[in-house]
């Protein structure tokens, strides 16, 4: 998949789309297992090509690490998504997702908390560069990165 900025947002669509019919159906209250699993039959009923639990190295001190953590799901190869089913994400979680996309030199995530009361309340996009986006230190692309850790706006 090409990573444009047009594409990754329809990508992010798509797959929010997929987790809020998940969370319709099943609510709160499940293990996060339980929730990917059924996350990966929507995605996969709607044509999305993706890996489940894909291992991700990292490059530490020129040294490739295989492994370093595994993404719950990468989607079309440029989104990650993390799965959680806890009473509220935490700045951790976030700081996270936002390492995995660093470490993977991806440009968008998703953390998809089921746990939450309404899967709109559970959805937090993470960007770590966004294609199109101005170049570091641009006054535009800094008003971005303080607000790369907001809700999605559904």
């Amino acid at each position: 998949m090409e990573e444009t900025s047009g594409a990754l947002n329809r990508l992010t669509s798509t797959t929010i789309a997929a987790a809020i019919r998940v969370h319709r159906a099943l609510g709160p209250g499940l293990l996060e297992g339980a929730y990917l699993a059924c996350l990966a039959y929507e995605l996969n009923a709607a044509g999305v090509t993706f890996e489940l639990q894909r291992a991700v190295p990292l490059l530490y001190r020129g040294v490739r690490i295989e492994c370093a953590f595994r993404a719950d799901l990468l989607i079309a190869n440029v989104l990650i998504v993390e799965v959680k089913a806890i009473d509220s994400v935490l700045p951790v979680h976030r700081r996270q997702l936002h390492t995995y996309l660093r470490a993977s030199n991806r440009a968008v995530g998703l953390l998809l908390n089921f746990g939450a009361p309404t899967m709109k309340e559970g959805i937090v996009r993470v960007v770590n560069r966004f294609p199109d986006s101005p170049p570091p230190g641009h006054a535009e692309a800094e008003a971005r990165e303080n607000a790369d850790t907001r809700r999605h706006p559904r």
